[in-house]
């Protein structure tokens, strides 16, 4: 279905000028109602959704500048609509004042017909991009809502705990955990889930600024500060000003700008390079590092003072490693992502490929997995990612069943393999039981979890595990 022409209100006291402004608007593809005076245009936008409201400044009781701070008022159904004044030739200061009020543009009497034509398009123009602002800021807030961080094993509990309490507070938070967990991630889920969701997000990497260029990242200069400096730069702490800055790998930061960021935090000031005025900052500081910032506070290389500052709210992301079925569980998110972008049909993991996966030490943990499930999406040329798939650094075989040996105790080599025969039935339940109950051990009891360790169904695990558990309970 083709979209709607756009609606446009128009609002005059002249019935000349109603027809003959709506006649041009039809022509040249829009949709025109009018009204004689504003309380005739309100009454009507309380039952019609307009795209734009064309209104002359004088008009019989409430005047078009009446009518746009009318309309501008907060919680207004039409608040955002882009309003055009027209104004006569001694309206020019009242026009002005138009503007400021909330007018898109205005137009001289007597008009051009291309002139105005124009400055219609440039209204419904910046409507367009404002709607799609709010729609992109509307995705980032879905995509970062703490909701949407994959995983559910109970080392991840007390990262979703802290989210929980600090995504609508003020106060400074410091992420630990090995490169690669995910801390920037968890960052936004605080800043996207919370008060300051619409606000600024800025994130840093502490570790990637030359140290004599530092200060003037983060604060800013002013033109002439430095050589190179031709003009005046707004800092990060700036640029964040409303919502959230991130530095991460904060243990990188220069001794000089420590001292510097204390006191900006300490008095929600900044002052940059070259300057001597103060500019004030509001911003919610998250933090975070893979290095032990108190061994680095023993050994005087970041400032303890700053240290206590920055973890107010503490809290270490397990390793990949740790993470139990998370890993499945990303990889499978992964994989749906990659697919999509990649327009390929791969819609599943091969059980093989899972325990390469399960196996795999993961020392660049999330990240690590994230590139390896791309690579596995590129190079899989069926529906199932198998084992093939994968880089070679993720297709080691899994040595050990959770933490079972190779082989359970008794069975014989081919070597040795007796005359007499095996009860090959009593020693494959054997096995089996053994697993199961491995399985149920790691994961506490839980079989709905346990079932998907040893990637069966819970109805098939709840089955093989009534022989056993019934024996327990004689």
């Amino acid at each position: 279905m083709p979209p709607a022409e756009p609606r446009v209100l128009v609002i005059d006291d002249e019935l000349n000028v109603r027809k003959t402004l709506a006649m041009l608007l039809e022509r040249n593809k829009y949709q025109a109602s009018t009204a004689a005076s504003a309380e005739e245009g309100l009454r009507l936008l309380k039952t019609l959704s307009v795209d734009l409201i064309i209104t002359d400044l004088n008009l019989p009781g409430l005047s078009g500048l009446d009518l746009i701070r009318r309309l501008r008022e907060g919680g207004a159904p039409h608040a955002n609509v882009p309003i055009v004044m027209i104004s006569g030739f001694g309206d020019t200061e009242e026009a002005i004042e138009a503007v400021r009020a909330g007018a898109a543009d205005f137009v001289k009497k007597p008009y051009n017909n291309k002139e105005l034509l124009v400055v219609i398009e440039r209204a419904l123009g910046t409507k367009s991009l404002l709607q799609e602002n709010q729609a992109l800021r509307a995705e980032l807030k879905q995509k970062f809502w703490f909701g949407q961080l994959i995983g559910a094993s109970e080392r991840m509990m007390p990262v979703y705990d802290v989210i929980r309490r600090v995504k609508d507070q003020k106060v400074s938070c410091l992420l630990l955990g090995e490169s690669g967990t995910g801390k920037e991630m968890v960052a936004r889920a605080i800043h996207y889930s919370g008060a300051r969701a619409d606000q600024p997000f800025v994130a840093v990497n502490c570790a990637a600024i030359p140290e004599g260029l530092f200060e003037s990242e983060l604060f800013g200069h002013k033109r002439g500060a430095f050589t190179g400096a031709v003009s005046d730069r707004v800092g990060y702490l700036q640029a964040a000003h409303g919502g959230t800055l991130f530095l991460d790998e904060v243990g990188d930061m220069p001794p000089s700008a420590q001292v510097k960021l204390l006191r900006a935090l300490a008095e929600r000031k900044v002052t940059p390079v070259g300057d001597v005025k103060e500019v004030e900052v509001d911003v919610r500081l998250i933090t975070a590092t893979n290095r032990n910032l108190a061994d680095d506070v023993r050994a005087g290389r970041f400032r303890e003072d700053l240290y206590y500052r920055l973890k107010v709210v503490s809290v270490e992301l397990p390793p990949l490693r740790d993470r139990g079925d998370d890993v499945r569980l990303l990889a499978e998110h992964f994989l749906r992502e990659y697919a999509r972008e990649y327009q390929k049909r791969v819609r599943a993991l091969h059980a093989d490929t899972l325990e390469r996966l399960h196996a795999h030490a993961w020392p660049g943990n999330v990240r690590e997995l994230r590139n390896v499930m791309e690579a596995a999406v590129a190079m899989c040329e069926g529906d199932i990612v198998r084992p093939e798939d994968l880089p070679l650094e993720a297709r080691a075989p899994r040595p050990a069943v959770l933490g079972a040996s190779a082989a359970p105790a008794g069975v014989p080599s081919v070597e040795d393999f007796p005359a007499e025969g095996v009860d090959l039935d009593a020693m494959l339940s054997a096995y089996e039981e053994r697993l199961l109950r491995a399985a149920l051990a790691a994961v506490g009891g839980n079989k709905t979890r346990a079932a998907d360790l040893c990637h069966i169904t819970f109805r098939s695990f709840r089955h093989r595990w009534a022989k056993y558990e019934r024996g327990e309970e004689d």
